[in-house]
């Protein structure tokens, strides 16, 4: 067996030993197809100026609404972090019920998920202050609203995921596929 590095000019990954692409249909030159290049690996996606403008146009938007909310929200230091907490909730059931709509309802497009999904959402949520927030109550003793925290989140992050797909799917009109 070959050396682990040597694998990664063949398309076989550093440490997985399997290929990362499925092989050529038999017959077929693999170095034919115009998604290989001659060294025998898939080119980069070609970076969209309209997508990433849709993308940072929504994370101007979501960064602000986020910051208003979390600021009108006044916590004490060692209690229950309000403000991310629901953030992260309302971000996740927009984001169950907004990428069920676009995905299965509403015609598709090239800017709806970039700008609401990955930028403003992105930017609205902030799981990276949850984590933060988590630690700096376990740092004060606070255990037990820490781990109400951390639990209270993600399982209500993801109820609220699937409280968005459900309702999205409750929407009239024809289901595409």
């Amino acid at each position: 067996m070959t050396d682990p590095v040597e694998r990664q000019d063949t398309g076989e990954g550093p440490r997985l030993g399997f290929p990362l692409r499925p092989p050529a249909p038999p017959g077929a030159n693999a170095l034919s197809s115009p998604a290989v290049t001659m060294a025998g690996r898939r080119p980069r996606a070609r970076l969209r100026p309209n997508v990433l403008s849709a993308i940072a146009a929504g994370g101007a938007l979501g960064a602000p609404a986020r910051y208003l909310i979390g600021s009108s929200v006044h916590i004490s230091p060692g209690s229950f972090p309000w403000g991310t907490f629901w953030v992260n909730l309302t971000g996740s059931f927009v984001l169950g019920l907004l990428l069920t709509l676009v995905v299965e309802r509403w015609p598709p497009t090239r800017y709806v998920r970039p700008f609401a999904a990955v930028g403003f959402l992105g930017a609205y949520t902030t799981f990276s202050t949850f984590g933060v927030e988590a630690d700096r109550l376990i740092a004060a003793g606070r255990i037990a609203v820490a781990a109400a925290y951390v639990v209270g989140t993600l399982v209500g992050a993801v109820a609220a995921v699937y409280l968005g797909m459900f309702l999205a799917r409750l929407w009239p009109g024809e289901v595409r596929r």
